[in-house]
């Protein structure tokens, strides 16, 4: 076992058309599929999609923290 870690990040963005709570969840759920080891995550940016003058899409940065493997 390794005394120290070391890590990558990665931006991605999620969407979702109910809430940004989804979008950031549905952005981890999708990463998860490719990305091993995440361990933490920032909300970079946030913004929407307007569709007839309502919301139509939630639209979330985010960057992922995940550890190298062996660190």
């Amino acid at each position: 076992m390794s005394d120290h870690h070391v890590y990558k990040k990665v931006e991605i963005v999620g969407s979702s058309r109910n809430s940004i709570d989804d979008a950031i969840q549905n952005a981890i759920a999708e990463g998860n599929q490719s990305i091993r080891n995440m361990e933490w995550f920032e909300v970079t940016e946030t913004r929407g999609h307007i569709e007839n003058g309502k919301v139509g899409h939630f639209q979330v940065t985010l960057k992922i923290g995940f550890r190298i493997e062996n660190s």
